[in-house]
């Protein structure tokens, strides 16, 4: 992952009506190396580091998850809907195999 870009956060809006559906975009800067290519300067596997998990919570409520496999292209892009309810902030957390993890927020309020 790279911490000095931060993830690309969109949200269809950020002021909803309650019931409004809500459509989520995230995107975070990441190799995703397989473990299946070899290193052109050395001739060995690379060392898989994937992004294994992703989740977005509104508040403590989980809204989505994804354990994303090997076949994941670099730079994993997520896209969700949700029944907008109640306003609070949304928390992204994306974990790689390496162990590091990145974080970001989005405030919304239901109108």
């Amino acid at each position: 992952m790279n911490p000095s870009k931060p993830p690309r956060i969109w949200v269809s809006n950020a002021s909803p009506k309650k019931g409004e559906v809500l459509r989520v975009r995230a995107q975070i800067e990441h190799v995703m190396e397989s473990g299946l290519r070899t290193d052109p300067a050395t001739g060995k596997l690379r060392p898989r580091n994937i992004v294994n998990r992703f989740e977005a919570r509104l508040d403590d409520a989980l809204l989505f998850a994804w354990a994303p496999g090997i076949s994941v292209a670099q730079n994993p892009y997520i896209e969700f809907t949700f029944l907008a309810r109640q306003s609070g902030t949304l928390h992204f957390h994306w974990k790689d195999e390496g162990g590091q993890a990145l974080k970001a927020e989005k405030a919304i309020t239901v109108a």
